[in-house]
C-alpha cells in the first residue's frame, strides 16, 4: 500500500482512495478494515459517495462495523469506517429480540434496532451523543406499552420462525404492495406536477419494491428451506445434506446487504415525506398513500429485525454446531 494514501489526522487512519488505482481501492480498503481491532477505526477519502463499497464490505464481512458520515460532498465525502467490538455488552438487535417492546424506546432516541442490531448499546449512545444511563433507565422503566404483540421470538425454532415471517411479513407485503403502489401512482399523477416531492416517492419506492421483490424471492428459495434442511439434519442426526452444501454463511451476509440496501430507501421515503406527514390541504388519497407507507415501513422493520437479530444468528449457530461432526 502506497503510503502517500495515507496520512494520519487524530490518531485515526485516513485513506485517499482517489490517489489509488481503480482495481486497488476496495482491496486496499478491505486490508484496511482487516488489519482493525475491534474498538478501531480508520477514514476514506473519497471524491463521490462510497456507499456501494457499505454494500460489499457487509456481504463479505458481515454486519460487523459502524459507518460515519464526516463529509457529504459535494466535493468530498469522508467516511469513518469502525470495527464494532463485541465486548461492549449486549446489542441492540439482542435487546430487542428479547423483548421487541424496547423497540419502542430505540425508535424514542432515533437508534436503529434492526439494521444496526450488532452495535452494543453503549457504541450507539456514543455515536449519537446519548446519555446511555438515561437510554438504559428508560428500557429498565417496566411502562413500555406496545401494539405489538409480546412473543418470545427468540425461544423459537428456526424453521418455525422462517415460517412465521413468511407468512406475518412476506404475505402482509404480497397482499398490500398493489394497494400501496396504486396509491403511489394515483397520487403522483394527480398532484406530482406542483409537489414534485411526491414524484421522488414515487421513484424511492419504485426501486424499494423491485428490491424486495428480488430479495423475498430469495429468502423463499434458497435461505428458508437451507434453515429447513439443517433443523431437519439436528432433529435426525442425518448430516449427509450438509456435506453437499455450500455454509448458510454467505446467503445470510447477502441476506443483510439487501435489509441494508431497503433501511436506506425507507429513510429516503420518511425525509422526503416529513416523518409522513400530509400538506394540511392534502386529499384522503394523498393521506391515505402516507398511512400505508408508514405502515409498510413498521412492518418492514419487525421484518428485518427479527432476520437480523434472531433468526439468521440461530442459523448460523446452528449450522456451525453440525458442521462440528462432519
Amino acid at each position: 500500500m502506497s503510503t502517500e494514501t495515507i496520512t494520519l489526522a487524530d490518531d485515526v487512519f485516513e485513506l485517499n482512495v482517489t490517489q489509488l488505482p481503480p482495481k486497488l481501492k476496495h482491496p486496499t480498503i478491505f486490508e484496511r478494515f482487516d488489519m482493525l481491532q475491534p474498538g478501531e477505526a480508520f477514514r476514506i477519502l473519497n471524491d463521490h459517495d462510497p456507499k456501494p463499497l457499505y454494500y460489499q464490505l457487509i456481504a463479505e464481512r458481515g454486519n460487523i462495523f459502524s459507518w460515519t458520515y464526516l463529509e457529504k460532498g459535494p466535493v468530498w465525502w469522508k467516511v469513518q469506517i469502525k470495527k464494532l467490538d463485541t465486548e461492549k455488552g449486549e446489542t441492540i438487535g439482542e435487546i430487542a429480540a428479547k423483548d421487541i417492546r424496547k423497540a419502542e424506546v430505540f425508535k424514542k432516541y432515533g437508534i436503529d434496532f434492526c439494521c444496526g442490531g450488532k452495535k452494543s448499546l453503549k457504541e450507539v449512545c456514543e455515536e449519537k451523543g446519548l446519555d446511555v444511563a438515561a437510554v438504559e433507565a428508560d428500557l429498565n422503566a417496566g411502562s413500555i406499552t406496545s401494539n405489538v404483540p409480546v412473543m418470545n421470538f427468540d425461544k423459537w425454532d428456526p424453521d418455525f420462525l422462517a415460517d412465521y415471517i413468511f407468512n406475518q411479513h412476506h404475505k402482509y407485503y404480497y397482499t398490500e404492495e398493489p394497494t400501496i403502489s396504486g396509491l403511489v401512482n394515483k397520487v403522483a399523477d394527480h398532484h406530482g406536477d406542483s409537489e414534485n416531492t411526491l414524484l421522488m416517492v414515487r421513484s424511492v419506492y419504485n426501486v424499494l419494491v423491485k428490491e424486495l421483490t428480488t430479495h423475498f424471492m430469495k429468502e423463499e428459495k434458497i435461505v428458508f428451506p437451507f434453515i429447513k434442511a439443517l433443523m431437519l439434519a439436528s432433529r435426525t442426526g442425518d448430516r449427509s445434506l450438509l456435506e453437499q452444501q455450500m455454509s448458510i454463511t454467505e446467503p445470510i451476509r447477502i441476506m443483510e446487504s439487501d435489509h441494508e440496501a431497503a433501511g436506506d430507501l425507507l429513510k429516503q421515503i420518511r425525509t422526503l415525506t416529513n416523518d409522513y406527514t400530509p400538506p394540511a390541504s392534502a386529499c384522503n388519497s394523498y393521506r391515505f398513500m402516507y398511512k400505508k407507507l408508514e405502515e409498510l415501513e413498521q412492518d418492514l422493520h419487525q421484518h428485518i429485525h427479527l432476520e437480523n437479530n434472531v433468526l439468521f444468528p440461530k442459523a448460523l449457530a446452528l449450522e456451525k454446531e453440525l458442521r462440528k461432526s462432519l
